[in-house]
């Protein structure tokens, strides 16, 4: 019997590049694509020799086409980082609206289910805590975030609308903060931010005061519950995340004992809309999916403050 084939988009960043080991472990064959503006070759160079995984090099808000059958699609193109779509914004609305469209097509082409990954910032900065999926958001569209948490808002209703207008079989997840090896340490988000300013010496940045709080889940979790929506029969948005909460402050204290660093701890100005609060209500995915996360921070920190630590001094 022929391999399922999955293509997986953003396939050579962070999460993209853990979906397509998991992929390949399940026995699929994998196509990955990415136009490698925040994704690296170097996240799936273990994966290019094996004759079950495909890489194209392919910029998905202009055009798909993939030969062949699919059975499944996961859209994970997307810069997803403030510094990174704060510095191309144009490009992070077309892949949440053009991108999506081109795949929504040809997920209908191809008869094949699609996953498209949204976000926890859909929530906005939150009226409601923890957010459930029945929440509608607080979300600025013209400030700077915006064209982030709209181009994924705008995602999920182009998702929805071609469920309920062609009988696409389409899941949605709301990504929460993920963090494990293979992220970028210049990527502007807090773990690798503290983590790298610990490494080398300097002040550990924290904006506000510190008490505005995230939940962070590490992606061997994350992935395992992406994987089990895929397969599963529901066609609404699902949280997947760590509902264990934690302030920006205390969460730096845990990084300088990590590190044990002698660097302090500096606050700066909040940015513009950045979220107070982030905890995600996973009520849904444990009674739909059977899922809720196994690792803790402290064991996930581990195997990623050794990543980045021989990111920045690579073993000769």
């Amino acid at each position: 019997m022929s391999k399922k084939r999955v293509l997986i988009t953003g396939g050579a960043g962070f999460l993209g590049s853990h979906l397509c080991d998991r992929f390949i472990k399940e026995g699929y064959h994998v196509i990955a694509m990415d136009n490698l503006i925040t994704g690296s070759m170097d996240n799936i160079a273990h994966l290019m020799k094996l004759p079950q995984f495909e890489f194209y090099h392919c910029d998905v808000s202009k055009y798909v086409h993939v030969p062949g059958e699919l059975d499944y699609i996961l859209h994970f193109a997307s810069p997803a980082s403030p510094i990174d779509y704060l510095k191309m914004p144009i490009q992070t609305l077309k892949v949440g609206s053009l991108g999506t469209h081109n795949l929504l097509g040809l997920a209908k082409a191809k008869k094949a289910r699609i996953l498209v990954a949204s976000t926890s910032e859909v929530y906005g900065d939150p009226l409601v805590h923890p957010q459930n999926e029945e929440y509608w958001g607080n979300v600025n569209p013209v400030g700077p975030r915006g064209v982030y948490d709209e181009a994924k808002r705008f995602q999920e209703a182009i998702t929805m609308a071609y469920h309920t207008f062609h009988g696409l079989e389409t899941r949605i997840v709301r990504i929460f903060n993920t963090y494990g090896p293979r992220m970028r340490l210049n990527d502007g988000r807090a773990l690798p931010a503290f983590i790298g300013q610990a490494l080398r010496g300097e002040d550990i940045t924290v904006f506000g005061d510190g008490s505005q709080t995230r939940s962070f889940c590490y992606v061997d979790d994350l992935i395992d519950g992406i994987y089990r929506l895929l397969l599963s029969d529901y066609a609404k948005p699902v949280n997947i995340g760590n509902p264990d909460e934690i302030t920006l402050k205390e969460f730096a204290e845990e990084i300088q004992k990590l590190t044990g660093t002698q660097s302090k701890i500096v606050y700066r100005p909040l940015p513009t809309d950045d979220p107070k609060q982030r905890r995600p209500d996973i009520s849904l995915a444990k009674k739909l999916l059977g899922w809720e996360p196994k690792y803790s921070r402290a064991e996930g920190l581990k195997p990623t403050y050794e990543f980045f630590k021989n990111q920045l001094n690579p073993k000769s």
